[in-house]
């Protein structure tokens, strides 16, 4: 596992081969023959000439000599001068701000001229097309109406080999680095997403509550509207039909993670993370702009998912509190399967919190088209074993049993039945929706109210992991090795993120608006120690641990400690729009991936991984030294900036630290 890290650089004098290469040959003795140069420089006979062999002899030393000077002057300044040129792309521009990777330029030349000899001899990388921009492979609604998917099928999402683009798609004309955390949160730049100053100006009012436009940004205020009170006045009600005294005494009621669905631009999930609370924002790909990709520019967990056909990517038993408002959903379709779906996921004692039109009880009964989802959702969640708390107007607060002894005293024929015993899902990829109780086996059926409060739950029991299959030193002797990694990666990288306020390495982070890395992704995130790693080092950041299905799961484990994630086939796209992360991580992926007989390439992944990450993002990858190499070449297609780490006492393994360039696209001319 993770080991302290050496925060000197590889590099330093070592020459390439293929300088190397030419130095040898410099040293060669040069025989003179009657041959002179052409005007490509190329030497060509010339039986013709009047200059004598001697002087013939010099002028070919002198051209070689100068020739071998220019190439190693080259391959010595090729990075450099990338760095700080423009793309060779005549219909782009390539933007470098200030974060970028100079410090140890001068002893990395030699291994930056060996990338750059690298990439001459490489096929040059293609940028996407501009429908690229905002898009996310495998959601193509009309491809899917076209192949005959309906009744929400052509939502779901359907990957085929058409769907990978080995392209770099790149930002609109003005995109612009987001603001810092926590500024981030409240404001973000316009022209970062995919909606307009006339569409937030001609939006309803409900939506011109939620977003004011101030020039070319979006202000997202606290104080804004919801529904139909304020944003802490909803959650403040939420609070007491729970009944507790205010929203900050959710975590002390087993609250820790929140499923949101259909969740606007996030403005719930960005008040509950005042009080402690990770909420995971869901919704519909949107491909005129979305609440996910918002959500995602805001700071703030989100992914594109929907279970109209499909399973949720998330096992049984994963979130304290399932909140939907406004969401669209007839949750009175297909016999209740939705309200089936949410029950898996809900954690014993968990809370389903509605608000919608169709929840009020005196608007039903004056519109008789709502009733029917109303009145069918309040005797479904009985069926359910759910136990209203509370209603108050167009909110209704049900809490999910505790014991299962409910579903047997349940009326006999009452549906839904309980899942049998093999129909247990951990792994519930593209796994169709059942009409069946699930998680009623499950060996993690503790109630929320028994779990450890937050943050002590970040550390489960012996008993808790040993539903898991793990061993408690396991897990403890992880998060120690992580906590040290984690050190070494923000010394290492903080001179870089925080140039703008010089900060030494052991002393306290600047204050926020100067941190820049905001929303992380671990693309095999293990028992989750990178993310404890990092919640214990103080960092503001929350951290969507991806578990790659082809690989051990332990996706369970990681939603039992508090923290957020998915299952994902790396083979695909991931279920979030382009720009949405500021750091992606992988410790062990390579390795993992390349020891299983993949349907994608190595390349594959790194277009993927480029598409997600945010222009000035960062990417810090730990795998054998091997595959580092071979990853650091790759790099290079994608024009990243690129540096191999030593590890300290561990020759078999390095680290790769990169950087994304800001390339926008060229605006169109008026």
């Amino acid at each position: 596992m993770s080991r302290p890290l050496h925060r000197g650089f590889s590099g330093g004098g070592r020459l390439s081969g293929h300088i190397q290469d030419f130095l040898e040959d410099s040293q060669m003795k040069i025989k003179p023959e009657k041959e002179d140069f052409d005007k490509n420089g190329y030497v060509v006979p010339d039986p013709f000439s009047s200059v004598s062999s001697r002087k013939r002899y010099k002028l070919t030393l002198f051209l070689l000599k100068l020739s071998l000077f220019v190439i190693v002057f080259l391959a010595l300044t090729g990075s450099f001068w990338w760095t700080i040129s423009l793309t060779t792309a005549s219909r782009n521009h390539t933007f470098r701000g200030y974060r970028r990777l100079q410090e140890q330029l001068v002893s990395d030349l030699w291994d930056i001229g060996e990338l750059s000899l690298g990439t001459s001899r490489t096929k040059e990388t293609e940028f996407c097309s501009l429908e690229s921009e905002n898009h996310i492979p495998c959601f193509n609604i009309s491809e899917n109406l076209e192949l005959g998917l309906t009744e929400g099928q052509e939502q779901d999402r359907h990957c085929r080999p058409t769907s990978k683009q080995n392209c770099l798609v790149l930002a609109p004309s003005k995109y612009k680095v987001p603001h810092r955390w926590p500024t981030g949160r409240d404001v973000i730049w316009i022209d970062n997403v995919k909606i307009n100053a006339q569409e937030v100006l001609s939006s309803g009012s409900l939506t011109k509550r939620m977003m004011l436009l101030d020039d070319d940004q979006i202000s997202f205020s606290f104080a804004s509207s919801m529904v139909d009170d304020s944003i802490e006045d909803y959650s403040h009600q939420i609070a007491e039909m729970i009944g507790l005294r205010n929203e900050s005494y959710l975590v002390q009621a087993g609250v820790r993670t929140v499923l949101d669905i259909g969740c606007g631009f996030g403005s719930l999930g960005a008040h509950f993370f005042q009080n402690h609370l990770l909420t995971m924002c869901i919704a519909n790909y949107e491909s005129s702009g979305s609440q996910v990709e918002i959500t995602l520019e805001r700071g703030l967990p989100a992914i594109v998912a929907s279970f109209t056909t499909k399973k949720l990517p998330f096992p049984s038993l994963s979130f304290d509190m399932v909140h939907s408002a406004w969401d669209g959903i007839a949750w009175n379709h297909k016999d209740g399967i939705h309200l089936i779906e949410v029950d898996r996921v809900l954690r014993p004692g968990g809370y389903f919190v509605w608000t919608s039109s169709a929840a009020n009880t005196r608007a039903s009964v004056r519109k008789k088209d709502s009733s029917n989802i109303g009145d069918f959702v309040r005797n479904f969640a009985k069926d359910l074993c759910w136990n209203l708390l509370s209603q108050q107007d167009k909110t209704v607060v049900w809490k999910k049993t505790s014991s299962k002894d409910c579903y047997a005293s349940r009326n006999h024929g009452s549906s839904p039945s309980v899942c049998k015993v093999g129909r247990e899902v951990e792994s519930p990829y593209y796994h169709p929706l059942e009409a069946c109780i699930g998680g009623t086996h499950n060996r993690r059926w503790i109630p929320i109210e028994k779990r450890p409060k937050w943050p002590s739950r970040a550390t489960l029991s012996s008993k808790e992991l040993a539903a898991h299959g793990v061993l408690f030193d396991d897990v403890i002797e992880d998060d120690l090795n992580w906590k040290s990694a984690v050190r070494n990666y923000w010394s290492l990288l903080s001179p870089l993120i925080f140039s703008d306020h010089p900060k030494r390495p052991g002393i306290e982070d600047p204050i926020p608006p100067y941190n820049m890395v905001r929303n992380v992704l671990d693309m095999n995130a293990h028992f989750g120690g990178f993310n404890s790693a990092l919640l214990g080092a103080g960092k503001s950041v929350w951290v969507m641990n991806v578990v790659p299905t082809s690989g051990p799961n332990h996706l369970p484990l990681i939603l039992d400690r508090g923290f957020l994630g998915v299952l994902h086939d790396w083979c695909e796209a991931f279920p979030t729009y382009p720009r949405t992360y500021d750091l992606v991580h992988a410790e062990g992926f390579l390795s993992l991936e390349t020891a299983k007989r993949r349907s994608c390439s190595m390349l594959d992944v790194f277009f993927e991984m480029d598409r997600i990450l945010r222009p000035e993002g960062w990417v810090i990858l730990r795998d054998t030294s091997s595959l580092i190499e071979t990853a650091r070449t790759i790099t290079t297609r994608l024009k990243w900036e690129a540096r191999v780490v030593e590890i300290e006492s561990n020759s078999d393994e390095k680290l790769l630290v990169c950087q994304k360039p800001l390339i926008r696209r060229r605006s169109n001319p008026s």
